[in-house]
């Protein structure tokens, strides 16, 4: 596994049973890939002659992809939830659901409704 330091990209992403990490790890001169989610290793690929593409996963129960796009001589990596990318993943999160951070007998707690489904999640 590598080190924190070793990530091309860290994001996070929001679902209703939790705050997930995504790490990605990119090789850029032997196109190594490695997804890890919440510290679980999900994708790996050693070596690869195309160096940009996508690399599809799973973030809980979402589809999931890293983009990734050559800009010159660097890379560009995006995160795409749910058919679209994580800002507007988000931004569509926030009208659709409501969370609350409840601390109870002195441990944090989270509460998620769905406001679509009428759903309720805690922790």
């Amino acid at each position: 596994m590598a080190n924190p330091g070793d990530f091309s990209a860290v994001w996070t992403v929001p679902l209703s049973n939790g705050v997930h990490k995504v790490e990605f790890e990119h090789g850029t001169t032997s196109g190594k890939r490695v997804i890890i989610v919440d510290g679980l290793e999900v994708f790996r690929k050693n070596w690869m002659f195309r160096l940009v593409g996508k690399e599809h996963f799973h973030v809980g129960s979402k589809r999931a992809f890293v983009q990734i796009d050559a800009q010159g001589f660097t890379y560009e990596y995006t995160l795409n939830v749910d058919g679209k990318t994580l800002k507007k993943f988000v931004e569509n999160r926030r009208k659709t659901t409501k969370t609350w951070l409840p601390r109870l007998s002195g441990e944090d707690h989270r509460v998620v409704l769905e406001k679509d489904t009428l759903d309720v999640f805690v922790d």
